[in-house]
This record gives structure tokens, C-alpha cells and sequence, in this order.
């Protein structure tokens, strides 16, 4: 068994350090917000400080909201950085900036420590399924390493490639899922305003080349206005605007991502950033003056 930390228990984080402790490894917790009851249930163990973690777990993951977040504990005051011994390892399962994760890797690796940055994509269904998708960036045998903890919070793992590449997968993950909420949101407020019933326009697009994973599980959140968060649209507006970020430093142009953001953006000035990114659709019903669905 190993000596684990996991720093960050929100929606996501608890969730994955559940499945930790489930298999029996000691874990060693901190949050900013706290340490949930159910997690020191289940003999996690609570830190006050990401250093004290460091100091005592040999692998320690990382769930965090932004990029400034994931610094603040590698790098801040009591930071995680301060705890390391070398021969650790940092895993970083949060969705931050490709870029600043090549710099953050670097300064560990000065460390003598492994680090990975492994960002995932499956929501909090996901987390508490132990299905999510493991988008890893980083050397090949701290990968090999890590697999079977990893294999206990996810299905589908893959080292895509060097640090920074994990990161940049998961922008990538990002702008296809926006761009289908986009879409499915478009398809239904269509549907309904013409007198469809969106429903069953759902079902039936469900068994065509139309199907998706987003019709299927964000069409029925439009249609049932069910829009409490399994991912936030505040925290999926960063990683579109780390995607436009990254796109002027290529020199490349995503005309889709940035209209998807601003759809998001809409949301977000009328006071929704904390809802479902499902409920991107409230965009566009506010601007057709209609709803896919009553509620």
C-alpha cells in the first residue's frame, strides 16, 4: 500500500480520494475548505498545510480549480514544494495552463521529484464512478508507476505525451465538448421553437449520425432543466480562455471556441457561472426569448 495525498475535495477531488482510501491506501488530506467528515470516515488523514502532506506521502495529487490555485500549493507559503523529499512524486489532476505546467514540472524535477500532470475529463458522474478519463503528460516510468492508482480512479488512461501535453489534451477535450453543448442547445431551441417537441426531437436524433454523449446526457438537462453542477461553467469558461490564450501564442485561429466562450460569458454576466455548463443553452433561449423546455 501506498503513502498517498491528495490536496483539493471538491466535487471532483473527494470523490477520487474516496476511491483511494477505498483500496486501502493511507491518504493524507488538505482543503482550504476542509476535510469532509466522510473522507476522515473512511480513515483519511487530515493536514494543515500542503508542506505537512508533502512531508508525509510519497505520492501526492493535486485537484484544483485554476491555474494561480495549483502555484499558491506547489509554491506559496506552507507550499507543497517546501515538504518534498526527493524521490516524490506530483501529480497535477487539475485543468490548468499547458505553458505554466512545463514550468511547475521543471521546478519540481529540480527537486529530484517526478511530476505529472494529469488532467481528466468525466465530470463529477465520472469521479464518483471511477471512470474519468486520464489525459497524462510526463516521463514514461513515473507513468508506468502511477498506472494502477490512476486505474482506480479512471477507465480510460493515456500518456499522451511530455509535461505540459496532459494539459494540453485536456484544452483540447474542452473545446469539443463546448462546441457540442453549443450545438445540441442550438438543435433543441430550434426544434422547440418551431413547435417540436424537444423531447422527443432528443430521442429520436439519439438514434442517428447525430448522437452523442452530450445529447444523450446534456440534451435531458436541457429539456428537464436540471442544472445543478457536475462541472461548473465558470471553472469550463477558464479552459476556453486557456484555449484562446494558447491559440495567440500559436498564431492560431478557433472562431468556434470563441464563440462558445462568449455564450458562456453570457451565462456568467447573468449571474449563472456557478450552474451546469449544460445551461450554456440559457444563452441562446435569452437572446430567442424562448425556452428548449418550461421549468
Amino acid at each position: 500500500m501506498h503513502k498517498l495525498g491528495f490536496i483539493g475535495l471538491g466535487i471532483m477531488g473527494s470523490p477520487m480520494a474516496q476511491h483511494l482510501l477505498a483500496a486501502g491506501h493511507q491518504v493524507f488530506l488538505h482543503s482550504r475548505s476542509g476535510v469532509p467528515a466522510t473522507l476522515l470516515g473512511a480513515g483519511g488523514l487530515a493536514c494543515s498545510s500542503a508542506q505537512q502532506v508533502a512531508q508525509q506521502a510519497d505520492i501526492i495529487f493535486m485537484m484544483l480549480p485554476d491555474t494561480p490555485d495549483v502555484a499558491r500549493v506547489l509554491f506559496g507559503e506552507s507550499g507543497l514544494a517546501a515538504g518534498l523529499s526527493a524521490g516524490k512524486t506530483v501529480v497535477d489532476m487539475s485543468s490548468i495552463s499547458p505553458m505554466e505546467t512545463k514550468g511547475f514540472a521543471q521546478k519540481i524535477n529540480a527537486q529530484g521529484c517526478d511530476y505529472l500532470d494529469a488532467p481528466v475529463s468525466g465530470g463529477e458522474v465520472g469521479a464518483k464512478a471511477a471512470s474519468l478519463t486520464i489525459m497524462v503528460g510526463g516521463p514514461l516510468a513515473a507513468f508506468e508507476r502511477l498506472r494502477p492508482l490512476f486505474e482506480l480512479m479512471g477507465k480510460n488512461i493515456t500518456l499522451v505525451g511530455g509535461n505540459g501535453d496532459g494539459q494540453t489534451c485536456k484544452v483540447a477535450n474542452q473545446i469539443i465538448v463546448a462546441l457540442n453543448i453549443a450545438a445540441v442547445g442550438e438543435a433543441l431551441l430550434f426544434a422547440s421553437k418551431a413547435g417540436a417537441d424537444p423531447a422527443k426531437v432528443r430521442q429520436a436524433l439519439m438514434g442517428g449520425f447525430a448522437a452523442s454523449r452530450i445529447l444523450e446526457v446534456h440534451g435531458e438537462r436541457m429539456i428537464k432543466r436540471t442544472f445543478a453542477p457536475g462541472f461548473r461553467i465558470g471553472l469550463h469558461q477558464k479552459d476556453l480562455n486557456l484555449a484562446l490564450q494558447g491559440a495567440r501564442a500559436l498564431g492560431v485561429a478557433l472562431p468556434q471556441t470563441a464563440s462558445a466562450a462568449q455564450l458562456m460569458q453570457v451565462c456568467s454576466a447573468n449571474g449563472m457561472q456557478d450552474l451546469d455548463h449544460s445551461a450554456l443553452v440559457r444563452s441562446l433561449e435569452i437572446m430567442a426569448d424562448h425556452q428548449v423546455a418550461p421549468g
